[in-house]
This record gives C-alpha cells, sequence and structure tokens, in this order.
C-alpha cells in the first residue's frame, strides 16, 4: 500500500490501481454510493490529534474491566478510583459554592419579636386567662458582663471568636445522625443557633441544617463576632417565656443583665439547653441538673482561662432564681394549675414545641368547667380550715389534691394545692401517694372478669358479689401449693384495719362495703397479680404508677395520681368504657386549627362487672365506710381508701356522669418523704386515715348541685 499526506500532513493510504479518494475499478455500486470524507478544517492541529486519539482511547475507562474473569471484572482499578475521587471533590466543591453564592441573608429576623398572648377559655367558651410571657428586649452587648458572656460561650462555643461559624465536627455528627436515622441536631456552633433562632424554623432536617451552615458562613461573613454573640444573646429562648438574655435575667433574678454575676451568668448558660430540663421551678429532677451544669460551666470558664481559679472558689453556692413571677398571666389560684395541664397536653398532644407555644397567638379551648372548679376549690378550703399547724405539729405539711373527671375523660376540675404562684407543684397530678385500700375495687373488678385458681393446674372458678372469703385479722395467705411464705421462711398473714376480725366467711361485697382488707389480700393471690395489674391499667391507671407485684399490691401500693384515680373510676361510671383523660377540646393559632388526636374509648370491662362494682360502691357510701360522704338526693357510688402505714387518706366517688378522687397526705416537699396522718386535724388516736377527704367530696358534690333538680 503507498502512502501520500493530506493536507494537514496526516497520511492516508492508496489503494492499488487507483488514485486516493476514488473507488476501486469493480468496486460496486456499494461503495459507489459513499458520500465523499469532509476535509477537517485547516485550523484543527490533525497532527496532534493523531497522537491524542489513540491515548484518549486507552485512558477512556473500561468497565467492567476487560480480561477479568469473574467479580475481578468488577473491581475499579486505582486508576478508576482516583478518577472517580477527584471528580466528585470537584463536582462537590463547584456544588457547595455555588450553593453559597446563591444563598442571600434574610432582611427579617423570625416573628419571635411579635410575639401575641395565648388565651384560655373555660368549657362555656368564656375566657379563663390570658398569658403574656414572650417578651424580647433588645439589649447591647456591652451591656451585658464579660464574664457573662463568656459563661455562655464557654458552655455552648468557646471557640467561637476563632471558628468560621461552622464546626466540621458539628457537621459531622449531624451527618453521622441523619445516615443513623438520628434527628440532625448538636453540634452547632454560636453563629449557626443565632441563624436558627433569627432566620429559620426549629425543624430537625437535612436540609434545614445544610441551610443554616450556609447562612452561618454568610453571617460570619458579613457581620463581626460581637454583632454576632448580641444579636445570639437577644433572640435565645430561655424559658418562662422569655426570649432574650435581658428578660431571661428579669425572670430568674429579677434584676438588670447588667448587674449578673458570672455564676448567675452559668446558670442562665445552662437553660440554653432547655429550660425545661434546668428551670428548678419545674421540678422533676431540674434543681440537680440545673446544679450539675452550672457548676460543669464555671469549671469550663476556668479552663479556657476566662475565670481564674480563686474567683472560681468564690461561687460555691448555687444561685437559686426566684419564683416564677412577672408578666400577664392570670395564674392566681387554681388558674394556674389549669393552664400548666392544658399547655401540657397541647405541646405533647399537639405536637408544639414550647418555644414555639411561647411565642403567643394561641386559642386553647379546655375541658374545665368553672362552676364545678370553684366549688371545689371552696370545699377543699373548708376542709383545710380545720387544721390548724401553729397549735398542733400534726397538722404541719399536710396536702390535699383532687380532681373530677367525666365519665367521657373530660377533666373538669382539679385542685392543685394553695395556688399556683404560690406553690408550682400540682398535687392532683402527683404519683408519690399509695392508693391504698382505695385500690380494691380493680381487684374486685379482675376476679368478677376472670375468676379464680385455688388449685395448680385447676380451672378458674367464676366468682360473684356473695362468694365467701376468710375475713379473720391475720389469717394466713394461701396459694394453690399451700400458704405463702416470705423471704425469713414466715408465712405471711392479712391484717385488717383496727385488728376486727370478721368471720372465716365474709362476701366479697360485704368485704367492699365494709373495707375489709383480708378478703382482697387473698383474692388478689387467686386472680392473679398480673391480672389484676392489667385490668386496674385497662381502666385507666398508669403502668408506670403500679406497684411491685408483691401480696401487698392488691391493698394499693401503686401511687396513681388524682386525676387518673378519678380516670379509673370514671370506667365504672360509663358502664366499663374507658376514656383517656383529656383537658382541651381543641386549639387554634390565629384561627387556623392545630390537630389534636381524636378521643377514642375502648371496652376495658364488660357492662355487668362494671355494674357489680359499682353495687358494691354504692353500698359503701349508704351503709359502709363512705357513709359521711353521703348526699341526700345524688345516687352515688365511692370507696374510702386508707393505707397501713397511715401515711395517705382517699375518697373516689362518682355518679353516672363523672368521677371525683380527694387525697390527703403529709409531705415536706424538700424531702419528699411521706409522713404519718396520726391525729391530723384534732383526730383521736390510733384513727387510721382522715374523714377530711369524704367531707370535701360531700361538701363539693353539695355545692356544685346546690339548686340544681335532683333526681
Amino acid at each position: 500500500m503507498a502512502l501520500r499526506t493530506l493536507s494537514g500532513g496526516v497520511p492516508a493510504a492508496t489503494g492499488r490501481g487507483g488514485s486516493a479518494g476514488e473507488p476501486r475499478a469493480g468496486a460496486g455500486s456499494r461503495r459507489a454510493a459513499r458520500q465523499p470524507r469532509r476535509k477537517l478544517p485547516s485550523w484543527v492541529p490533525v497532527d496532534r490529534l493523531a497522537v491524542l486519539l489513540p491515548l484518549a482511547r486507552r485512558m477512556r475507562p473500561h468497565y467492567p474491566r476487560p480480561g477479568r474473569q469473574g467479580f475481578r471484572r468488577w473491581i475499579p482499578s486505582w486508576r478508576q478510583l482516583m478518577g472517580s475521587l477527584l471528580i466528585t471533590v470537584g463536582l462537590v466543591t463547584t456544588g457547595l459554592a455555588l450553593v453559597y453564592w446563591r444563598t442571600e441573608i434574610p432582611e427579617d429576623l423570625n416573628s419571635f419579636a411579635t410575639q401575641q398572648d395565648n388565651v384560655y377559655y373555660w368549657d362555656d367558651g368564656t375566657v379563663m386567662a390570658r398569658t403574656g410571657w414572650v417578651r424580647r428586649q433588645e439589649m447591647p452587648l456591652e451591656e451585658v458582663p464579660e464574664d457573662v458572656r463568656w459563661a455562655v460561650l464557654a458552655a455552648e462555643n468557646a471557640s467561637f471568636y476563632e471558628d468560621p461559624g461552622i464546626s466540621p465536627s458539628g457537621i459531622t455528627r449531624a451527618v453521622t445522625r441523619m445516615l443513623g436515622g438520628g434527628e440532625t441536631q448538636g453540634g452547632s456552633t454560636i453563629t449557626q443557633q443565632y441563624v436558627k433562632n433569627a432566620y429559620l424554623n426549629q425543624d430537625q432536617t437535612f436540609s434545614r441544617k445544610f441551610t443554616e451552615m450556609m447562612l452561618a458562613l454568610k453571617v460570619d461573613n458579613k457581620f463581626s463576632k460581637d454583632e454576632i454573640l448580641e444579636g445570639y444573646l437577644n433572640t435565645s429562648w430561655f424559658g418562662r417565656g422569655t426570649y432574650g438574655i435581658q428578660r431571661a435575667s428579669q425572670a430568674y433574678y429579677g434584676k438588670e443583665v447588667s448587674e449578673l454575676n458570672a455564676s448567675e451568668g452559668a446558670f442562665l448558660a445552662s437553660l440554653l439547653k432547655g429550660a425545661g430540663l434546668y428551670d428548678p421551678a419545674l421540678g422533676g429532677g431540674n434543681r440537680e441538673r440545673a446544679v450539675e451544669r452550672w457548676e460543669w460551666t464555671l469549671d469550663r470558664m476556668v479552663e479556657i482561662g476566662r475565670l481564674s481559679p480563686a474567683e472560681r472558689a468564690k461561687y460555691t453556692k448555687f444561685p437559686e432564681p426566684t419564683e416564677v413571677t412577672g408578666g400577664r398571666t392570670d395564674l392566681s389560684g387554681q388558674q394556674g394549675y389549669l393552664v400548666e395541664l392544658a399547655k401540657s397536653y397541647v405541646t405533647r398532644s399537639g405536637k408544639v414545641s414550647d418555644a414555639e407555644f411561647d411565642l403567643g397567638g394561641y386559642q386553647v379551648y379546655t375541658t374545665f368547667n368553672k362552676t364545678r372548679t370553684e366549688a371545689l376549690d371552696k370545699a377543699v378550703h373548708t376542709a383545710r380550715a380545720k387544721l390548724d399547724p401553729k397549735k398542733r405539729e400534726e397538722d404541719t405539711f399536710v396536702r390535699t389534691g383532687a380532681a373530677t373527671v367525666g365519665a367521657d375523660g373530660k377533666i373538669l376540675a382539679l385542685y392543685g394545692g394553695p395556688g399556683f404562684l404560690k406553690q408550682g407543684f400540682n398535687e392532683s397530678n402527683a404519683v408519690t401517694v399509695p392508693a391504698g385500700s382505695a385500690f380494691t375495687p380493680f381487684v374486685y373488678a379482675a376476679a368478677l372478669s376472670e375468676g379464680v385458681m385455688r388449685e395448680r393446674q385447676g380451672p378458674r372458678v367464676p366468682v360473684t358479689p356473695s362468694t365467701p372469703y376468710d375475713g379473720r385479722h391475720n389469717a394466713s395467705l394461701m396459694t394453690p401449693e399451700g400458704p405463702y411464705w416470705d423471704r425469713d421462711g414466715k408465712v405471711v398473714k392479712g391484717q385488717n384495719d383496727g385488728g376486727k376480725s370478721w368471720g372465716e366467711a365474709i362476701t366479697l361485697r360485704e368485704a367492699m362495703v365494709n373495707s375489709v382488707n383480708m378478703p382482697f389480700l387473698q383474692l388478689g393471690m387467686d386472680v392473679g397479680l398480673d391480672r389484676v395489674r392489667r385490668h386496674a391499667v385497662n381502666a385507666g391507671l398508669l403502668p408506670s404508677s403500679m406497684g411491685p407485684q408483691k401480696p401487698a399490691f392488691s391493698l394499693g401500693t401503686s401511687t396513681p395520681s388524682a386525676i387518673r384515680m378519678a380516670t379509673a373510676y370514671g370506667t365504672f361510671a360509663a358502664k366499663g368504657k374507658h376514656t383517656e383523660p383529656y383537658s382541651v377540646l381543641r386549639v387554634t393559632r390565629n384561627g387556623q386549627k392545630v390537630p389534636l388526636p381524636a378521643v377514642r374509648s375502648t371496652q376495658a370491662l364488660s357492662a355487668d362487672v362494671a355494674r357489680k362494682v359499682t353495687e358494691a360502691l354504692e353500698g359503701v357510701m349508704e351503709e359502709g365506710t363512705g357513709a359521711t360522704a353521703r348526699v341526700p338526693g345524688v345516687r352515688a357510688a365511692g370507696k374510702t381508701g386508707t393505707t397501713q402505714d397511715n401515711k395517705a387518706a382517699w375518697f373516689v366517688g362518682y355518679t353516672e356522669q363523672e368521677a371525683t378522687a380527694v387525697v390527703l397526705y403529709r409531705m415536706d416537699l424538700r424531702k419528699l418523704d411521706l409522713m404519718p396522718l396520726d391525729r391530723v386535724a384534732g383526730a383521736d388516736a390510733g384513727t387510721l386515715g382522715s374523714r377530711l377527704p369524704a367531707d370535701i367530696w360531700r361538701d363539693y358534690t353539695e355545692g356544685r348541685t346546690k339548686g340544681a333538680a335532683r333526681p
């Protein structure tokens, strides 16, 4: 084959018997029909293409890799890996640069600066309370003491003045949590937190986190560090409805932020992690967490060189914040407890954060009845007037909780204590007081539903109200295998109140009417304590309040709140149908409905079992231990409740429409230890429990039905 050169210098082949570019003779019509080859433009370096094109063909990735067998064909070479990595890095860098370039800092801050009151309504639609905690006051950074500033930085972002506005390690943690299915949170710098507070929402999503980081870089480049820190301190949420460190200083210490010291600043810094966990006024272990965080923050200030060891040594006593005060709240008396209960329901069930709720604008329509609330408050005050702590030491630390819950689950009224502004602890919702013998109706209901088993591997035997049981004092507790032995090898014996024996055979109804302990102690063992527990929970008691499953379980070692006891007895009133208690009918925010879970009921007990329990409890009020609570003209059922150590007294009564539980106990809230009720209100020595709960129920029922038509 002869060679010739194109105008660009590329060799071209010429066939035998003809010139280049012309088909050979006899090539046939198909070759003759081919289009003539286009010439390359004169500016194309054809000689270089001749070298580069083969090289490009060799560099072109061959995947799966030729010349390999099996799975090895799919393993990329190091050249392919490096090439892919470089391309990926380039694309990501370019993408991030483009996003950063297109990110703009919003001109306006979030709506917290235009917050509104939250309004609560009684069940009849009239206004119950307005809460207006949320206020924000701009405070120049120079007015914030340097020690207070560094307390915040030590707790939140010690490298604030050196970082670029974001934390690479924090970003890594956020991405890791996201990939692991967790929330994309944690590790944010002060700048990121300020961006989130001032420009974004509180959603924990990857897109929001990514936007937060881009904005943080922009903000860090546009504003000085001091400007960012000032904005952060003025927009952060500190609890008690306050935004900004100036309002927080007023809410927790009643003074200007300029008057704070490093110790007080360290406490306020702890609130940035969540006031719901660190505000001591909210109870629930908050004070212990706050003290631990306060100590850590001061130590951290020493570690980063912003507080001398000598100064640190001065701060050994925790700077106790003041009680919840300030703002136009209408939280005096019982209304504060009602508001807090309703708010808790909205934030929990409506999935509204505390910070969002405190921005305001919510209209909360509650289930609370004003007439019942006032009547219950009056009845409790009348009973407590019989206490005289100045003359009788036994009358000190006496506490009362009460609640009325409708058969349909609506919380209609409660008594939470002497007043929310005096005591934030809600005694109607306390879970520290044993139910005592007020728990026995659940044992009775379980027996009527399940029957009993007295022989090992034997059949379960039905139980009726007339079934006889041993009512003797100190009778041995029996199991299918024989006597029940304790860990010390002693036979466990049941004891009746006052040591009274009721004979070897007393019917279950008679035992309920007269509050005889021994039959129900044995009945619980015969039914099975696990079954008793299940029926109590199905009726409305919380699993977390259940006592240990030992024989005494049947006599009320569980610690339900008054709200839950009223709910569970309301299941009997509702013919066995249970509805979880709720305090809010509906919620709107500036006219827009806030979704709440639908109210649902379950058939916890058969209507027949509920009827038999009610018949026995009606006997309690007609002829038994609850006779002092009887109200003429009102058909009601109820049960007294005492504990063997005499540290609690209950009365729970109900009609067809609602149930009310009243509990009386002695407790020093600083120690959280129950004390005996002996001689409370001048009772005789040896008197078990107290008559005050039954008196409260009677006076309350009379007060709210006075003037109304009676059957």
